[in-house]
């Protein structure tokens, strides 16, 4: 039986797509890149390394080139953070049909880039996760309420015909009920094969959390609840990795509980470091108000440390409840963190139903069945 990879160089070979252009808010290298832009990056290295000529085209990044090849394809970055929209958009309608791809893949992140209307050839878009609530808590006011209305209400129709794909069941359902689109595809997310347990475990209760220092992670209300943690488990320690404008703001509020020696803010930090930290810690939490799929829960899951996270869309499909970890409502969070550090047979058995999970999923699988969603003819 071919391995997924081999299926794909044949999907790619038999498909009559050479180049694909890829429309983002964000590349790799921006400073508040997240799970979005590292899924677009595994799946695009695999799709590159098939044959097929890709150009991503996304914002600027402050400092650095406007071209770039990375991992087999091209990241072309220019404009704005909003006028990348328009820019894309017009560059769409007006280019001359010689010039235009044999696939366009769109990564709808909020505001839309309107593929179906400037591309009438393959294509295929993929949304992570109705933003909702997310509008208000980014853009208080008129263009949060504006944005909302274009994802819900005006953007949706141009989409009717269009594949979408997910990365979860629960995000799927979600589409369907709040954009009323039918169309939509779940494509799981893939693990790194880097991820793999270690040999050093924390001698002391560590609990590790990952994401952009941004208000929809709410990091406010994780910190507030590793607060009530540490007065159960008084050797708990807390580590958050990740960068963000709220930064000085979530420092200031670790310093008013006098938990900066227990309480650590990491910034951004390598590959490596990442993954000694998800090996060493107990768990992972996340208490985020909107994800896709919550990629540091499986990626810390196949290092075989479990999670307590939020139960919202996304977390239910990474998280498998009872099993590679639990979900809760946000109130229970810190309750249940303690009860977990202190159960070492409930820990025991959340670790190996963590690693069980994990094998399962394979950024070769995800980028084989993404290929195969593009080139369906319609």
């Amino acid at each position: 039986m071919p391995s997924d990879q081999e299926s794909l160089k044949t999907l790619v070979q038999t498909s009559g797509i050479t180049s694909v252009n890829v429309v983002a808010w964000r590349d790799l290298d921006d400073p508040e890149a997240g799970g979005s832009e590292l899924h677009a990056d595994e799946i695009l290295k695999r799709w590159a390394a098939a044959g097929v000529a890709i150009e991503s085209r996304t914002s600027a990044v402050p400092g650095r080139a406007a071209r770039v090849e990375r991992n087999g394809y091209v990241a072309n970055r220019r404009g704005g953070r909003y006028q990348v929209f328009p820019s894309v958009i017009l560059n769409g309608l007006f280019s001359r049909r010689s010039h235009r791809p044999d696939g366009v893949v769109e990564i709808w992140n909020g505001m839309p880039f309107l593929s179906p209307l400037w591309h009438r050839g393959r294509r295929l878009v993929l949304l992570h996760h109705v933003h909702g609530e997310m509008w208000q808590m980014t853009l208080p006011g008129l263009l949060g309420r504006l944005g909302w209305l274009i994802e819900h209400r005006l953007a949706p129709p141009f989409y009717r015909g269009t594949t979408i794909a997910t990365l979860s069941n629960s995000s799927q359902e979600e589409i369907g009920d709040r954009m009323h689109l039918r169309r939509v595809a779940v494509v799981p997310p893939g693990i790194s094969p880097s991820f793999v347990p270690g040999d050093d475990r924390s001698p002391t209760p560590l609990i590790v959390a990952v994401g952009r220092l941004v208000p929809v992670k709410r990091f406010d209300l994780l910190i507030n609840s590793f607060i009530e943690v540490r007065k159960k488990v008084p050797t708990a320690r807390f580590v958050i990795v990740g960068e963000g404008y709220l930064r000085t703001e979530l420092e200031e509020m670790i310093a008013a509980h006098g938990a900066q020696e227990w309480i650590t803010l990491a910034g951004r930090i390598s590959d490596g470091e990442l993954l000694a930290l998800y090996q060493r810690a107990w768990l992972v939490s996340s208490m985020s108000l909107r994800e896709g799929w919550g990629m540091s829960l499986t990626e810390a899951a196949a290092c075989g440390t479990p999670s307590v996270a939020v139960d919202i869309a996304g977390h239910r499909d990474a998280v498998m409840d009872g099993h590679s970890g639990l979900l809760v409502d946000e109130a229970q969070v810190a309750t249940t963190i303690s009860n977990v550090l202190q159960d070492e047979e409930l820990l025991g058995s959340l670790r190996e139903g963590a690693l069980k999970y994990a094998q399962s999923l394979t950024w070769d699988s995800a980028a084989l069945k993404l290929f195969q969603l593009l080139s369906e003819k319609r």
